[in-house]
């Protein structure tokens, strides 16, 4: 295949990101779910919650999947299995358990398969811009709701809540079918003309590719499921309460608290791209270790600023960090583990946004309920992250593989050939 086929196949993966990330901007839909149908405000959220946590358990299923019938297939599977969940949310009048199992578990179960597709197609594509190329992509994911939330918020003020799912449905549809066809793997040992990893890259990547099984018997796999949940944690506290934070915090009204929510939502789909596109010069791990280090300043000064601009700044910046986790981590994953099996390696890394989307929530509100503020909620989590920061600061590559099943039946033709036939540092 033509070197620049792979920037076609990067392109069709952040449009197919983007039309995933719509999921984002399920708050659109909120009100007029309420108002139409009298449901609370509670059980319409759940059907945000219910996507979230199979989207997370369909990655590692997808990533499983396509390693055995390849990325096309579970692509364009996804890809319909979303569409048709969202289009058939428009027949949900009235019967909340629908919008659950067509919106929450149809859709969800679509978005994660092929979540986890252009992740790992590209980390292949392009060994040589690791960081980059997956920031791009769940960048797109990122931006999904900044595009689907005017345009949604139209159509509901034109057609009414349900006619707009059915609309969104075709339109998510069609996207993702068209983006998932160009969803591909390189052939068996490619790699960009004239590119060699440099002595950084090779001393922070593995020598050869680990199966799921091999990466699980491994604490590096742990550490990294680790970090991910810490940091989404942290960020994903603030998404689930922004709007009455910026207005008890800054004074501000609600209709000023949704404008912040906005302008700082910026920083989640940019992150993904800055971050991922900073690790690959400084390393992953020390990528991570200064978001973490930024964190804990920014949340434990974050309840007494007062001003709104300084605080939507803050919290922009603490965004960017959730987003740098997703952005970094798919590369980090690759670097320790190989980029073969990537996809159920990472997605079954990925049940940690699963986890955090519980915990970091819960946590802040439970704190709010029992203070009566925000200033011991965002302390305690500044002291999280403050422990956390030891995690990249200790981590390295796995240095050995424990079983043979763990390695490539291909040796790298990096390692060397005093194997004396046994497995390279086997036991």
């Amino acid at each position: 295949m033509p070197k620049s086929n792979r920037w076609a196949i990067a392109v069709a993966g952040f449009l197919m990101q983007m039309a995933l990330g719509a999921v984002y901007a399920w708050s659109v839909f909120r009100a007029p779910l309420v108002k139409q149908f009298h449901w609370s405000i509670e059980e319409v959220t759940l059907t945000f919650t219910i996507s979230i946590f199979v989207l997370s358990i369909a990655c590692f299923f997808g990533g499983l999947w396509l390693n055995k019938k390849g990325p096309r297939v579970v692509a364009l599977t996804g890809g319909f299995l979303y569409g048709l969940g969202v289009f058939l949310a428009s027949f949900s009048a009235n019967k909340l358990w629908w919008l659950y199992l067509s919106y929450g578990v149809i859709g969800g179960i679509g978005v994660g398969l092929s979540y986890i597709v252009p992740i790992a197609v590209l980390v292949k594509w392009f060994p040589d811009r690791r960081g980059l190329i997956t920031g791009i992509a769940v960048g797109g994911f990122g931006a999904g709701a900044l595009v689907t939330a005017p345009v949604a918020t139209r159509l509901i003020q034109s057609v009414g809540v349900l006619q707009t799912f059915a609309y969104l449905g075709i339109a998510y549809l069609v996207i993702t079918m068209a983006t998932g066809y160009f969803m591909q793997n390189p052939p068996d040992g490619w790699k960009p003309e004239g590119w060699t990893p440099s002595a950084t890259q090779s001393s922070q990547r593995a020598a050869a590719d680990y199966t799921l099984g091999g990466a699980l018997k491994t604490w590096q796999w742990w550490a990294l499921w680790s970090l991910l949940f810490l940091n989404t944690s942290a960020g994903i506290s603030i998404i689930s309460q922004e709007s009455p934070m910026f207005q008890e915090i800054a004074k501000v009204s609600a209709v000023v608290a949704a404008g912040m929510v906005g302008i700082v939502s910026i920083g989640n789909a940019f992150g993904r791209v800055f971050w991922a596109w900073v690790s690959d010069a400084i390393t992953r791990r020390w990528t991570f270790a200064i978001m973490f280090l930024i964190q804990i300043g920014l949340f434990w000064i974050l309840p007494g600023i007062s001003s709104a601009a300084i605080l939507a700044v803050l919290v922009f910046i603490i965004l960017m960090c959730y987003g740098g986790g997703f952005g970094t981590m798919p590369a980090f994953a690759a670097d320790y583990f190989g980029s073969k099996n990537v996809g159920p390696i990472y997605g079954l890394m990925l049940t940690a946004w699963g986890f955090a989307s519980a915990f970091g929530p819960l946590l802040i509100a439970h704190m709010r309920q029992i203070s009566g503020s925000y200033v011991s909620g965002l302390h305690v989590v500044a002291g999280i992250v403050a422990v956390s920061v030891i995690l990249p600061i200790l981590i390295s590559p796995p240095k050995s593989i424990a079983a043979p099943v763990a390695l490539d039946a291909r040796p790298p033709a990096n390692l060397s050939a005093s194997k004396s036939g046994s497995t390279a540092g086997s036991k």
